[in-house]
């Protein structure tokens, strides 16, 4: 594999697209629906969050709560499987066990937001128990939640970067010899965080020099896509499926 390609996770030519919950802009985000559309579009990985019921299930959903895409309400975390399932994003779609989506594309990679500290076991030992280990890159904003899973899971599990990670990772693009957590493979980053600019040339060479790829997530706008492509970023994640793919093809950059 080449310097900017640590894991098998992050085989793929650059740079890579990623649908944001499988492409939240058209609707039932995080559903088999949505990730089957977004397959259809030619998309390999796919963006996705992860939380667990009540009695253990680990359930693809970005929300710690029901109440703002589906007709239920409730906490996820407080809530049996049986009763999770009965919710329905739109009004139409049911929510997907993460296990459920593994095996329904195999060929796609995930990105997989751990929500919730409840979800870090689960998902490692489904990730373990079904050898999935070149098919997810796990991160979190709680950098001590990915490193507590990196220690669970050994170095077989590709990271990238949360909120301290990043931090570091800016510094460290000013020149400054600041400590990183080893082990992890991207760093998945907004372009700007509070106004202030994250991604520019600068942090972008600074990963590379590092062996790390940038992936930029929330990404709808053609100029932003258009502009952070021509920074030389790895990846980007999108809520608009069609838009992205429309740029990329318009470099040739569509594989």
């Amino acid at each position: 594999m080449s310097p900017r390609v640590r894991h098998p996770y992050l085989d793929h030519p650059l740079p890579i697209p990623f649908a944001h919950r499988g492409g939240a802009a058209d609707g039932l985000e995080n559903t088999a629906a949505a990730f089957r559309r977004a397959a259809a579009a030619g998309y390999r990985y796919f963006e996705t969050d992860v939380h667990t019921t009540a009695d253990g299930r680990l359930v693809a959903f970005h929300d710690a709560t029901l109440d703002r895409v589906t007709d239920a309400g409730g906490r996820i975390g407080a809530l049996p499987w049986s009763e999770v399932a009965r919710a329905r994003v739109g009004g139409s779609e049911p929510l997907p066990l993460f296990e459920e989506l593994l095996e329904e594309f195999p060929d796609a990679r995930w990105n997989i937001d751990l929500k919730a500290e409840s979800a870090l076991e689960p998902l490692v030992g489904l990730v373990r128990r079904t050898g999935a280990w070149d098919r997810v890159c796990v991160g979190s904003f709680d950098e001590g939640r990915v490193a507590r899973a990196v220690r669970l899971a050994g170095p077989r599990l590709a990271t990238s970067y949360g909120v301290r990670g990043v931090l570091a990772l800016r510094l460290r693009s000013f020149g400054l010899p600041v400590p990183l957590r080893p082990g992890a493979v991207a760093a998945q980053v907004p372009e700007t965080q509070g106004g202030v600019r994250v991604v520019d040339r600068r942090f972008v060479a600074a990963a590379h020099r590092l062996g790390l790829q940038v992936h930029v997530w929330t990404v709808n706008e053609p100029a932003a896509m258009t502009r952070l492509l021509d920074l030389g970023v790895d990846g980007i994640m999108t809520d608009r499926l069609q838009t992205l793919r429309t740029v990329l093809t318009e470099r040739t950059a569509w594989t």
